[in-house]
């Protein structure tokens, strides 16, 4: 089924509730699409970033060409 059908079939079905809940729920979900649905990380993946962020600020960085060289030597299978 094809995306228009889908939105077609929901907004039908959305058009017939009468449940106050449902339709407050909908109305969330719309608010958090609309602004932009906040990514959220672990503590363990907030210290990576972090970490990262240090490096960068103390130069220790390597250009995009060698970190694709050493990235594809050391996971071919990963590139064709």
């Amino acid at each position: 089924m094809d995306i228009q059908t889908e939105k077609l079939i929901l907004i039908r079905w959305l058009a017939e509730i009468d449940d106050i809940n449902i339709i407050k729920q909908f109305k969330a979900l719309k608010k958090s699409n609309e602004q932009g649905a906040a990514v959220l990380l672990t503590n363990q993946e907030k210290k990576a970033i972090d970490k990262g962020l240090e490096s960068v600020m103390e130069g220790r960085i390597e250009p995009h060409e060698k970190v694709v060289h050493y990235t594809k030597k050391k996971y071919p299978h990963l590139f064709r």
